[in-house]
């Protein structure tokens, strides 16, 4: 009978012997992974741009991960078939147009930078790399269904900016 409690009290103490270094694994792996994880940001936030642009490329095609069309602010998949609708609308109607959309067609290489940052701060929510995409993939609309002024503001601060726009 002594026999018997003496391996349960011993199966116990063990039990609770290998719990506690697991746990104590678990914390240190953990601290260990979120240093690690704490260092790749450091490094990825001190690369430049086109390091970062670079990066996301080899990443791509290292995890196999689909290119996903960059969305800018009105220039969804709808804005390609509305033009010929327009142009239908347009030969019975003789009204006068109120609504324009500003496309980028050119740019002055020289100052692609200017224009990156400028189409930056034009398209909500877009950032340097995803406008650097924008200004590479041309002719690409800026933006659509705006009224005349707005699209003239636009294609004019574009031009001081080194990119050639065009109000359709």
């Amino acid at each position: 009978m002594i026999s018997t409690k003496m391996f349960y009290l011993r199966s116990v103490v063990r039990q609770k012997a290998v719990t506690s270094s697991s746990i104590r694994f678990r914390t240190i792996t953990q601290a260990a992974s979120a240093e690690k994880i704490q260092r790749i940001v450091n490094d990825i936030s001190q690369l430049t741009l086109i390091e970062v642009a670079e990066l996301n490329q080899v990443l791509k095609t290292t995890l196999k991960i689909p290119d996903a069309p960059v969305m800018a602010y009105g220039a969804g998949p709808a804005a390609g078939p509305a033009q010929p609708k327009e142009e239908e609308e347009e030969a019975p109607k003789a009204k006068a147009q109120t609504i324009f959309t500003v496309k980028l067609t050119k740019f002055d290489e020289t100052k692609k930078i200017a224009l990156i940052k400028e189409i930056k701060n034009i398209v909500e929510g877009m950032n340097l790399v995803q406008a650097k995409k924008f200004v590479e993939t041309l002719p690409a609309v800026v933006r659509a269904d705006i009224p005349k002024e707005e699209a003239e503001k636009l294609s004019t601060a574009i031009a001081a900016a080194g990119g050639i726009c065009e109000i359709v």
